[in-house]
């Protein structure tokens, strides 16, 4: 099987908020829109796709049910990324007990309750 293209799918109840979120958070520079779709794209290629679930779920976490994903997004400062996700609308669901560390993760919600990870180092 050849897979010429991929696309992470999530779904949200409000578009807007959530493929903002996303776009601000990887640095989007487009975000196409439709109805019930949107398409973010970062440097000019489609990353990642919102997908209207008017009845969406948060999914609790770390045990809790529906959890549909979780992104690794790996940064070199932690300390800007954290604050970044925090202005756009992110939630800290679990810190890391020592953000000195040379490697780590601390655990994050987005607006919809999707749970990522901003991780660092070589871990």
């Amino acid at each position: 099987m050849k897979i010429t293209r991929q696309v992470l799918v999530i779904d949200a109840p409000d578009l807007n908020v959530e493929s903002t979120f996303w776009a601000s958070l990887l640095g989007g520079t487009a975000v196409e829109t439709d109805d019930d779709w949107h398409s973010i794209q970062v440097n000019g290629e489609k990353v990642m796709a919102i997908q209207l679930a008017p009845d969406h779920v948060r999914p609790q976490w770390p045990d809790g049910q529906p959890q549909q994903l979780h992104l690794d997004l790996h940064v070199e400062d932690l300390p800007s990324a954290h604050a970044e996700a925090l202005s756009l609308g992110a939630e800290l669901l679990q810190p890391s007990p020592d953000t000195t560390a040379a490697s780590g993760f601390q655990v994050y919600a987005d607006p919809a309750g999707h749970p990522f990870c901003l991780c660092w180092g070589e871990g």
